[in-house]
């Protein structure tokens, strides 16, 4: 993969405070902002995907959600117990 060299502005407390996670995990720092920049695009996409499909059915309905976050919970309960699994 190729990278490139940027440079970005971020207040002192927030460059403090990835310089301090990354030093705990390991890793280097543009590791650890890529790896957030990168959770951030999922997270569009999946809004967008969810808008769409909105759009197209209607809102999800209370009962929708409860059940997506259920099913949501029952997931994390199943990767955080499973042997060999650490918590991201």
């Amino acid at each position: 993969m190729a990278v490139k060299k940027v440079t970005v502005t971020l207040p002192e407390e927030l460059v403090e405070a990835l310089g301090t996670a990354a030093r705990e995990d390991g890793i280097p720092l543009s590791r650890l902002v890529a790896s957030a920049a990168e959770s951030e695009l999922r997270r569009r996409v999946g809004r967008r995907l969810v808008a769409d499909w909105q759009a197209e059915h209607g809102a999800f309905t209370v009962e929708e959600i409860a059940a997506a976050r259920a099913e949501m919970a029952a997931a994390d309960a199943q990767a955080l117990s499973a042997p060999g699994q650490a918590a991201a």
